[in-house]
């Protein structure tokens, strides 16, 4: 797991770094708010944030909203870390968008704590997501699987999308998870099968 710092303050920032790097996570730190909201712009950012309140260029509430309405469809979990305290100064920060409010300075146990809470709200929104995309895929495999398929009157052969005629078990199989297995129902033992029985017990 990677996490995102920004935190002007150096004693603050590098006693974060050496806290979470001891604890096993992948820490990129930067200075204020503007180049740690162009970083998480670029491709596969961190998504969980320590964001310090008072910063230069861009302050932590407003970083906060500009990831809310940003990505609407992904999710970062974002912790205000201030030296602001009161009740009124939790409910600005949560009310910009952010999921924690942690204040300085920080103990180690309650910062660990509430990163853990993010790990996991984060591993849940990745699972949901790849959920949705099988969902996804499978709903797009039944709609190929509901349009008008060309059929051969006599063999009932599909012809497939590239003019090529195949069998129907082999063409719904490879759009879909269904496995088949052969049988033979009444009508056809009826029509078929019997009369090839009788024959061969009347040449025996």
């Amino acid at each position: 797991m990677r996490i995102l710092i920004a935190e002007d303050e150096k004693v603050t920032r590098m006693r974060l770094e050496k806290t979470l790097s001891q604890w096993g996570f992948e820490v990129e730190a930067f200075l204020n708010g503007e180049t740690a909201w162009k970083r998480l712009c670029e491709p596969d950012p961190p998504r969980l944030c320590i964001i310090d309140w008072l910063m230069p260029e861009m302050e932590g509430p407003e970083f906060c909203q500009r990831v809310r309405a940003r990505f609407p469809e992904e999710y970062f979990y974002l912790i205000i870390l201030s030296a602001r305290q009161g009740v009124d100064n939790l409910i600005e920060g949560l009310g910009a968008g952010a999921d924690d409010y942690v204040t300085k300075p920080f103990a180690g146990r309650e910062l660990r704590s509430r990163i853990d809470v993010g790990v996991r709200v984060i591993g849940l929104e990745r699972m949901l997501a790849m959920k949705v995309r099988q969902l996804e895929t499978a709903l797009d495999d039944v709609k190929k699987l509901r349009g008008l398929l060309p059929i051969c009157s006599y063999c009932n052969k599909i012809r497939n999308d590239n003019d090529y005629w195949e069998q129907v078990d082999s063409y719904i199989s490879r759009f879909s998870e269904v496995e088949f297995s052969h049988s033979i129902c009444p009508e056809c033992y009826q029509q078929h099968v019997k009369p090839m029985l009788g024959r061969k017990k009347e040449n025996g």
